[in-house]
């Protein structure tokens, strides 16, 4: 695609076309870095009120496009009309977030009067923009991971320049009007659908300092490595795992484990990839999740009955199914699902996997999920750490001390406790240890990561 020419964004379910973008050419790229450079000297002075103001605001645009937004996003992420609701609702709720999380974000008064050579002096300790924000986001959730960088950088005054996924532009457009609109400056706020391989520029360019990322690992690392002196967070992939325990909820477990796995047709990073079950409640586990799968109904995701929607492209629909053929191929079983019409893919339910097929040790992302028990809480929790992935995990059990050991001994940045490890409140700090990045999201914790210290040191005359 050359530069300044027209692209036209196409549903994954059926081809039909979803919208049209310019690609900006290399003129209006060099036009929105310029201007999110010269434009933050405005921005990181804005008064607190007037930045919550505009939050809100937008948290109310968002709320009241919900149905809109929804259907860009059937249409272009093929994400089913109820997930797409619940998505534009969540980014509401972030922005909401960001401006309380600004409300708190204070300095502190420290005493520095350790000795008597510092007698009569106090510091003020307060954070400052580090400058505009380089925002690269990804297809799966184009709307929501959008606002997880651009709300926390409003709220400490920061420009940003995003560069959404080739497949999903629409939505950061979308979004760009509301934000506009609620009054924050046109220049600190710019969406480029531009490739990757024109976005690494981007990445090198010294006037923005932060990059925020979220994609796959190979990717987001070779990123970090190009420019070690910026301030770059990376939200990567995972294999997420559930441990599910003989005391817990069996009913419960298996319908939140189905949903964990089979949303957004699994191309989440948190998304349940591994289930590992307790040798005495396997077999009717096992039987359970067969069952609940049977009810997801998949197809077009503008159909308000359909659950499942077809993967972002029919290449990643077969690598997927060629992942989980390798797996029968190697001895695994096949309990639900496997058949595939273009991007959609049946949800696959495993069992008799071995830690080392890929569909246990890589990142799928896909509507597959693998069942295999354990005899013990030791031998579950070294499975589920048996992976370069540390995102998330989850374990289900109504037994506190078997939480504090999964806490303490599980290797991902959460455990989620009897809910699957797909859950995720948009407030609490997310991230990853491992091949699952550095850094941390949650408009708080990335308003920590927009920003840097700065002291004032005073002696009292």
């Amino acid at each position: 695609m050359t530069m300044g020419s027209e692209r036209v964004i196409r549903s994954p379910y059926d081809g039909r076309e979803a919208g049209r973008v310019t690609v900006p050419s290399a003129g209006e790229v060099e036009s929105a870095v310029a201007g999110a450079r010269t434009v933050f000297g405005t921005t990181r002075r804005m008064p607190l009120y007037q930045r919550t103001r505009i939050l809100r605001a937008v948290a109310e645009s968002l709320l009241a496009r919900r149905e809109d937004l929804a259907r860009t996003l059937a249409d272009e992420a093929a994400k089913p009309l109820r997930f797409g609701r619940i998505e534009a609702e969540r980014a509401a709720a972030t922005f909401h977030a960001a401006a309380a999380a600004a409300e708190m974000f204070e300095g502190r008064v420290l005493s520095l009067d350790v000795n008597p050579d510092s007698a009569g002096r106090w510091g003020l300790l307060r954070r400052f923009p580090i400058g505009p924000v380089l925002a690269i986001t990804p297809f799966n959730f184009p709307l929501n991971l959008t606002a997880h960088k651009v709300a926390p950088a409003i709220a400490v005054g920061a420009p940003v320049v995003q560069k959404p996924a080739s497949q999903t532009p629409l939505c950061a457009l979308a979004l760009r009007e509301m934000v506009l609109e609620a009054g924050w400056p046109e220049e600190a706020y710019s969406v480029l659908p531009l490739s990757g391989a024109v976005a690494e520029g981007l990445v090198r360019d010294p006037r923005l300092p932060v990059v925020s990322f979220t994609g796959s690992a190979p990717v987001g690392w070779r990123l970090k490595s190009l420019v070690p002196r910026k301030r770059v967070g990376l939200e990567l992939g995972g294999n997420a795992a559930a441990i599910v325990h003989e005391d817990a909820d069996i009913e419960d477990a298996a319908a939140r484990c189905v949903g964990g796995a089979f949303a957004f047709a699994g191309q989440s990073c948190i998304s349940l990839q591994r289930a590992l079950v307790h040798e005495a409640v396997f077999d009717r586990f096992q039987k359970l999740v067969v069952q609940k799968a049977a009810a997801w109904k998949t197809g077009d995701p503008r159909d308000e009955t359909t659950l499942l929607g077809p993967m972002i492209s029919e290449e990643d629909a077969m690598r997927a199914q060629e992942w989980v053929n390798e797996a029968v191929s190697g001895g695994a079983s096949l309990l639900s699902g496997g058949g595939r019409q273009g991007a959609l893919l049946a949800p696959v339910i495993l069992t008799g996997t071995e830690p080392g097929a890929r569909v246990e040790c890589e990142e799928i992302f896909a509507p597959v999920f693998t069942v295999n028990p354990y005899s013990s809480l030791a031998e579950a929790i070294e499975r589920v750490n048996g992976s370069r992935y540390g995102l998330q995990a989850a374990v289900f059990t109504r037994d506190l001390g078997r939480i504090h050991e999964a806490f303490e001994s599980i290797e991902t940045g959460g455990v989620v406790v009897n809910d699957s490890p797909a859950w995720r409140a948009d407030k609490m700090p997310y991230g990853g240890v491992k091949d699952s990045g550095t850094g941390r999201e949650g408009p708080a914790f990335a308003m920590e990561e927009f920003t840097e210290m700065k002291i004032l040191s005073v002696r009292l005359p």
